[in-house]
């Protein structure tokens, strides 16, 4: 009898270790998702989409184009409220505010302050902490579970770029890196997580407002940032750099577009630019980039497309989504369908899900011959810049002040 209650015993914590894995693995702890590639874990499409998405709860949280963070069941969040930025930590099962952490910001101002009032950065949870970057640059981390700020850098000089912080701070290594800056001043600065000193600093022209990206060769792992000009690899853990591409941005177009990894290659994008890629290979102590495509058809605003089943997939900037041969650079397809500036689009398994700022969630099959359309969703009254955040049948979607949680069912 003993050995049989040890044995259930056993077997339940097994299926509860399981369960909690499973659960997890369908986090999305900072930008882009779990391995920075805009794809959704343990995700299962339904056989039949429902005609519409069930609203399970819906709060007022504040101005801001962030997207949220989602790990073990909470959702990490940084807003604007009146004159104030707000971390936010909410259960994500009902919507109740768990803690919460204010601080004085200053007020965005420009051409596009009214639409874009509050922060625009994907906070990072790792390793029980919190990394949240401002509009003007301020950088928190915060203990997890409590919200209590561990250490925290505030931008003295006040370097800001004309649109403010776009990036968001990439976790790894033991390191927050996050690159600040404003025209023609930049810097590239990796930080000891746990105490927030500084590991390294590389200055150069301009930040972008796209998010670095990390990539492996031969066991070395290289940073690589696009800046305002250039595209860059750097030595993830001294900041030396190795090389430089240029990727200048056309006419009155930014640089927003985040890289694009897969193993030794680079795909960039910018507004006017078409896409280009790249492969990176090592040459002696250094390392040297081969060009591999460009298709001057096809660039992106805003967003980093996915790679699926051989083709790259994402939204041009011409407002249309977009298919590409992944091997050659080749257009596939291009829909005619008119969607919006910001739009961001990720990988789901067996299909792709799309979101608008014109609030539509579109899920469609990767197919490289042609647009399949499998569903679309109204999903919010108000713009949305933010991903979807989506895990097992819940969709988060956080559009101008508000966050909610929509159910396929």
């Amino acid at each position: 009898m003993k050995k049989l209650f040890q044995l259930n015993a056993t077997l339940i914590l097994g299926c509860l270790i399981l369960i909690s894995q499973i659960a997890y693995s369908q986090d999305w702890p900072q930008w882009r998702g779990p391995n920075g590639n805009g794809k959704v874990t343990g995700f299962k499409a339904p056989k039949t989409w429902p005609k519409e998405l069930t609203q399970s709860w819906k709060i007022n949280v504040g101005a801001s184009d962030a997207t949220p963070a989602l790990v073990k069941g909470k959702l990490f969040l940084i807003t604007r409220q009146a004159s104030d930025e707000v971390i936010l930590c909410i259960d994500a099962a009902t919507g109740k505010e768990l803690w919460k952490n204010t601080y004085p910001a200053i007020a965005v101002s420009g051409a596009s302050a009214a639409q874009h009032p509050g922060p625009r950065s994907t906070p990072a949870v790792v390793n029980g902490k919190v990394i949240t970057l401002g509009a003007s640059g301020i950088l928190s981390c915060l203990d997890e579970a409590s919200g209590k700020v561990l250490w925290r850098k505030e931008n003295t000089a006040n370097l800001i770029l004309r649109f403010f912080t776009g990036t968001s701070p990439l976790v790894t290594d033991g390191m927050c890196i996050v690159h600040l800056g404003k025209e023609g001043d930049g810097q590239l600065i990796a930080y000891d997580l746990n105490s927030g000193n500084e590991k390294w600093k590389w200055t150069g022209d301009g930040p972008s407002y796209s998010t670095p990206s990390v990539m492996t060769i031969e066991g070395k792992k290289l940073l690589i940032a696009i800046s305002e000009k250039n595209v860059n690899a750097l030595d993830l853990s001294s900041g030396k750099l190795y090389w430089q591409i240029p990727a200048p941005s056309q006419q009155r177009f930014y640089n927003c577009v985040s890289p694009f990894i897969d193993g030794q290659t680079i795909v960039f994008s910018g507004q006017g630019t078409g896409s280009k890629a790249v492969k990176v290979e090592k040459q002696g102590d250094g390392y040297t980039t081969k060009d591999l495509w460009a298709n001057q058809e096809v660039g992106a605003k805003w967003n980093t497309p996915v790679l699926k089943d051989g083709f790259l997939f994402g939204f041009t900037d011409q407002k249309r989504i977009y298919c590409l041969n992944y091997a050659t650079g080749q257009t596939a397809w291009i829909d005619n369908t008119v969607n919006s500036d910001f739009s961001s689009i990720v990988d789901c398994g067996s299909v792709l899900v799309g979101l608008t700022s014109t609030d539509d969630l579109i899920v469609l099959t990767p197919d490289g011959k042609e647009y399949k359309e499998v569903a679309k969703y109204k999903v919010a009254e108000t713009p949305i810049y933010a991903f979807p955040v989506i895990s097992g049948d819940n969709i988060y979607i956080k559009d101008f002040e508000s966050l909610a949680l929509l159910k396929i069912k």
